[in-house]
């Protein structure tokens, strides 16, 4: 990340504080920043978003839009528009934060922080799935854009921390899928619910909801009195999550009716159940 050391910005912020401090106390009179260097600003800039005001950000990102607008062309323009990046995301600015990122990555392709631009676009999208709700549009973005910091640079030192977040976000997929499913399940609609945790099987196989999307699927199977398929969903999570409690569920759903685990008929779990004895699955 290109901040440099704090204790630099401080030393290299502390003119312009004093100018600031000439101004008085008039909150909307500010000096005239053509008279100071880049560096200055852009320290000036470092120093609120570290010290000055930390829980504003916003305050920091004027000074880093000036050295932008003052010294164009010049290395602290460059290394102020990351620090826009980053201080947009800090304000939770998602998308001013992902418009700079972008436009860093745009100007600056092959700069050192690039991948730290290509990162922080990825956690514009990651940090705002919490609040979608079911519209996982956005999680479908941060897993493309997560997906690109791995890809585009696997040596770097945010690979590991994307590759974490990527197998989050999937994981949160498959929980809403899960999410919606049990709340068909629930009101009786157990074809539509089907539908979801199929989806977990076929898709999300590698996340933490597989096992109990198997035993949603022995549910709504036995609900709907197809016991081929309920049998074949428990046969699976028997043989891939013997010691997990859904298996258990599951297994005693079926003992009630007389029935056990085990591959039956022709249907999609059927296949899936051939994948797994084969290795090919999970």
């Amino acid at each position: 990340m290109a901040r440099g050391k704090l204790a630099a910005a401080k030393l290299g912020a502390l003119g312009l504080v004093m100018a600031l401090s000439a101004c008085g106390p008039d909150p909307n009179k500010a000096p005239n920043l053509e008279n100071f260097t880049a560096k200055q600003i852009y320290e000036r800039g470092e120093y609120e978003l570290e010290v000055g005001n930390p829980r504003r950000p916003n305050t920091a990102l004027k000074y880093f839009s000036e050295v932008e607008r003052l010294y164009p062309y010049s290395q602290w323009a460059k290394r102020a528009l990351i620090m826009e990046a980053y201080a947009q995301h800090k304000a939770k600015n998602y998308e001013e934060a992902r418009a700079s990122a972008q436009r860093f990555l745009d100007t600056y392709p092959g700069d050192e922080d690039a991948a730290y631009a290509q990162y922080l676009l990825a956690l514009s999208y990651y940090d705002q799935i919490d609040e979608v709700g079911r519209d996982q549009g956005l999680t479908f973005q941060a897993l493309q854009a997560l997906r690109d910091v791995i890809e585009k640079y696997p040596d770097s030192e945010y690979a590991q921390s994307a590759m974490l977040k990527f197998d989050l976000a999937f994981d949160h997929l498959a929980g809403k899928e899960m999410e919606i499913g049990r709340y068909y399940l629930k009101r009786g609609n157990y074809t539509a619910a089907i539908n979801r945790f199929r989806v977990v099987v076929e898709q999300f196989q590698t996340t933490t909801h597989t096992p109990e999307a198997l035993e949603r699927l022995v549910e709504a199977y036995l609900a709907l009195g197809i016991t081929d398929q309920a049998q074949t969903a428990a046969a699976i999570l028997g043989h891939n999550f013997q010691s997990s409690p859904f298996y258990q569920d599951a297994y005693n759903l079926l003992q009630r009716r007389g029935l056990k685990p085990e591959a039956k008929g022709d249907g999609w779990l059927s296949s899936v159940y051939r994948q797994v004895i084969q290795g090919k699955w999970l």
